[in-house]
């Protein structure tokens, strides 16, 4: 059973859920958060398929940092991620947040895509 503040935020994410949605062109990029990691991957929701994922399990971001669960890690992770997308083709997105507060980890993540030149 998931906790009063969990389910607070399954219930913003399935609002949030209801107005946008991710295309091929415009793919939807929802992150995961946890106490030890955070994830990130873009979704095209009209094929119901996934484009492109990072994570700070990946072994690049593993060994550049002791705990992969912070500001610090995050930041980079969104570098990182702006970088391989633009390789991959990808530069407009819709940014999902999941139903996270922004703030700390996901706004740091946030800034640092804009920095990478994506465009949401």
């Amino acid at each position: 059973m998931t906790n009063k503040r969990e389910l607070s935020r399954l219930k913003r994410h399935k609002t949030i859920r209801l107005r946008i949605q991710g295309t091929q062109e415009r793919p939807r990029l929802v992150i995961r958060r946890s106490l030890k990691n955070f994830s990130a991957c873009l979704v095209d929701d009209i094929q119901n398929k996934t484009l492109f994922s990072l994570s700070t399990i990946d072994k690049t971001i593993k060994e550049k940092f002791s705990s992969t669960g912070n500001i610090k890690a995050s930041e980079y992770l969104g570098e990182i991620f702006a970088k391989q997308a633009k390789e991959k083709g990808f530069s407009r997105i819709v940014f999902d947040r999941a139903g996270y507060l922004y703030h700390g980890r996901v706004k740091a993540f946030a800034e640092n895509l804009r920095k990478g030149g994506m465009e949401f």
